[in-house]
C-alpha cells in the first residue's frame, strides 16, 4: 500500500473520530447540562481535529504535486 492510501486511510479514521468526540462533546456538555464539565471533555475534539490538519494539508496538495512533478519532467524531456 502506497504512503498516499495510508494518509488517506489515517486522514479517514481520524475525521471519524473528530465526529465522534465531537457528539459526545455536544451531548456530555449541552445535553446532560452538567454545570462544569471536565476540562479534557472540552480537548476530545479537538485532538483529532489537530490530527488531521497535517493529512489534510498532504492531501489536499498532493494533485498539484504530481502536477508539478508532471510538469518537470516534459520541460526537462524536451
Amino acid at each position: 500500500m502506497s504512503f498516499s492510501a495510508w494518509m488517506r486511510k489515517i486522514h479517514r479514521w481520524l475525521s471519524v473520530a473528530f465526529t465522534v468526540g465531537f457528539i459526545v462533546n455536544a451531548t456530555v456538555i449541552w445535553g446532560l447540562g452538567q454545570k462544569s464539565p471536565p476540562f479534557w471533555m472540552y480537548l476530545l475534539a479537538l485532538i483529532p481535529l489537530f490530527l488531521l490538519l497535517p493529512t489534510g494539508v498532504y492531501l489536499f496538495a498532493l494533485p498539484y504535486a504530481a502536477r508539478w512533478g508532471r510538469r518537470a519532467r516534459e520541460v526537462g524531456a524536451t
